[in-house]
Parts: structure tokens; C-alpha cells; sequence
């Protein structure tokens, strides 16, 4: 899963960024999806715990990853996700809107600026 070279000149807790990155890049990390807890990770890998430590406490920052508590660290929902689902709602609702109901591209805008308001209350 993590792999890192020692001999790079890229600092070992910045290849574990990059593992995880790519990694979920790539889709074989989803959200929800649990990491090893920092010391098993290192005791896997080699490493000292502080160095995995600082690279989760990084992807933590940049919203990566998520601890909850005990139950351990999992793949956050990140803003690109959460972008990317918005965008795959609204291509759906456009094929439904456009596509089927024969709406024109203003009265699709319409409809959702009107449910927008109605929902945020304005």
C-alpha cells in the first residue's frame, strides 16, 4: 500500500503525503476507508513514528485524512470530492430537466435558484 525510498531527496513523510495522494487519486483509497494507526504504519515500514506522525498531522491539515478518536484514521471527504459529487448531481439533474421535461437552459437555472432560496430560506 505505502511504500517510501530512503534514498530520495524528497523527505520521507512528504513521499507518504504523496503515497496517500496518489492513492486516492487513483481510487484505491475512498472515502471512509481506514489507514493503519501511525505506529503500525511505522513499525511496517520501517520508520520512526514521528515522521508518520507528521505526515498524517499534514494530510490532516490539507483534509486528507480524518481521526476519530479510538476508531482510528479514515479518508476524509475532501473539497475536491464533494466537488465532484455536486457536479455528477447537477449533470443528472441537467439530463432530467433538459433531456426529459424539455426545459429550457433558463427555466433550468430558474428552478434552481427558486429551490436554492427556498431551502436557505430567502
Amino acid at each position: 500500500m505505502f511504500t517510501v525510498d530512503p534514498h530520495s531527496t524528497t523527505p520521507v513523510y512528504e513521499q507518504l503525503v504523496e503515497c496517500v495522494l496518489r492513492d486516492v487519486s487513483a481510487g484505491e483509497l475512498v472515502v471512509g476507508d481506514r489507514i493503519p494507526p501511525v505506529r503500525t504504519l511505522a513499525a511496517d515500514l520501517g520508520l520512526a513514528a514521528g515522521t508518520v506522525a507528521k505526515a498524517y498531522r499534514e494530510m490532516e491539515t490539507r483534509g486528507v485524512i480524518e481521526t476519530r478518536g479510538r476508531k482510528g484514521t479514515f479518508i476524509a471527504q475532501g473539497r475536491d470530492d464533494r466537488e465532484a459529487a455536486a457536479a455528477q448531481a447537477a449533470s443528472r439533474y441537467v439530463d432530467v430537466v433538459l433531456g426529459e421535461l424539455h426545459c429550457t437552459p433558463e427555466e433550468c437555472v430558474a428552478l434552481v435558484e427558486r429551490a436554492v432560496a427556498k431551502r436557505v430560506g430567502a
